[in-house]
């Protein structure tokens, strides 16, 4: 297939750019470094010819990626699933999720598509602040990422939002690929998951017809991500205190390296993957006069529905609501061995923490907040429905 030029700078590598692309990973020292420690007792020679026996991104995926998240997952969790009945394996969808793991939203979801016999995985919305070392661009484009270029001046920021928007539509369209999403640039850091408009209006920029028909050729399916444990938690409070206590404190790619890092190999209990409906009939019921505005609010809280509906829920969920309460309304949802367990974690979780001027209570409030924000979205949905 004659992929468009215009998205070469943001799309992923292609079985024609292979070699170059492997003759490129191979010369680098650091990636031949990682890819020793992750196989420790594979000579270099044949995992680079492996590498080069490649033809596809689902080979790729299914001779590297796929067995590295599962020996990950085997020692990080304690099982990971995905409810997929709602919608047609044979079938292409944007999954619009929730994001709690900045590497391995994604790489799980694919790897649970292959196990749910899905005909092909998902191309990747990755932002370009995370892809600052060269080598790590070129892996991420082998395993399907494209590209979301970040802090743009406004003129340059619409002219690549339309860019991205039209290549999502085309690989949906003419590449028959799925898509996966964040429902926000970023991380929610406290778990109160919404969905960003923007998101939305980039996706309108690119398509043909009214707003619901845009969408509607994207194949949209709001994907909750449920994590028991997120290891990044303690990570995220520390963000917290900074941004309360300095003035204009930024991120460093060193702190989103700690992130990725933590959030790969960190313990995280058990994860589900919950898909609602396809958006597709509910676009349909959509009034196309009524103002975008208005518009692209209700689609956006629909889609916050759905997550929060679908969200699979622990222990820790319900005693994190009377432990940031000081109340016992969710006792019969946990057992005092579990709230104490997790009180437990909680307290090691602050711990872990290092920083100047540590503020332990403000930072378990932030822990327990991420927590107990699921329970208590899921909880409003709930009654929403009823």
């Amino acid at each position: 297939m004659k992929i468009p030029d215009k998205f070469n700078d943001i799309r992923p590598w292609e079985p024609e750019d292979y070699p170059e692309v492997f003759s490129r990973l191979l010369a680098n020292e650091q990636f031949c470094q990682v890819l020793s420690t992750l196989y420790p007792n594979v000579p270099l020679s044949l995992l680079a010819a492996k590498l080069k026996a490649c033809t596809s991104p689902m080979q790729f995926q299914l001779e590297f990626i796929y067995g590295i998240v599962q020996k990950i997952m085997a020692k990080a969790s304690t099982g990971y699933t995905l409810d997929a009945t709602a919608l047609n394996p044979k079938a292409n969808y944007t999954f619009i999720s929730n994001h709690r793991d900045i590497v391995l939203d994604s790489a799980l979801l694919d790897e649970l598509l292959v196990d749910a016999h899905f005909t092909t995985t998902c191309e990747i919305a990755i932002g370009d602040n995370l892809l600052s070392i060269p080598w790590v661009k070129d892996v991420v484009r082998l395993n399907k990422a494209f590209i979301v270029r970040r802090g743009l001046p406004m003129r340059e920021m619409l002219q690549s939002s339309k860019l991205l928007s039209e290549y999502m539509h085309f690989a949906i369209a003419e590449k028959h690929q799925n898509i996966w999403i964040a429902q926000r640039e970023g991380r929610a850091k406290d778990s109160n998951d919404l969905t960003q408009e923007g998101i939305l209006k980039m996706m309108t920029m690119g398509g043909e017809g009214q707003v619901p028909q845009r969408l509607k050729q994207l194949h949209l399916v709001p994907t909750a991500i449920s994590y028991e444990y997120d290891p990044c938690d303690f990570l995220k409070a520390r963000e917290f205190q900074y941004k309360r206590d300095v003035p204009g404190w930024k991120k460093s790619a060193a702190d989103d390296v700690e992130s990725m890092r933590t959030g790969i190999m960190g313990y995280k209990g058990s994860v589900h993957y919950h898909c609602a409906p396809c958006l597709d009939s509910y676009l349909d019921s959509l009034d196309a006069s009524m103002p975008k505005g208005e518009m692209y609010r209700n689609i956006a809280s629909y889609i916050d529905f759905q997550i929060h509906f679908n969200y699979h829920l622990y222990p820790n969920n319900y005693a994190a609501i009377d432990l940031l309460h000081g109340t016992t309304d969710y006792t019969g949802s946990y057992t005092e061995a579990e709230k104490q367990r997790f009180n437990d974690y909680v307290e090691g979780q602050v711990a872990k923490i290092d920083m100047p001027d540590k503020d332990h209570d403000y930072l378990r409030e932030r822990i327990l907040t991420m927590y107990a924000n699921p329970a208590l979205n899921y909880l409003k949905a709930h009654a929403r429905q009823a």
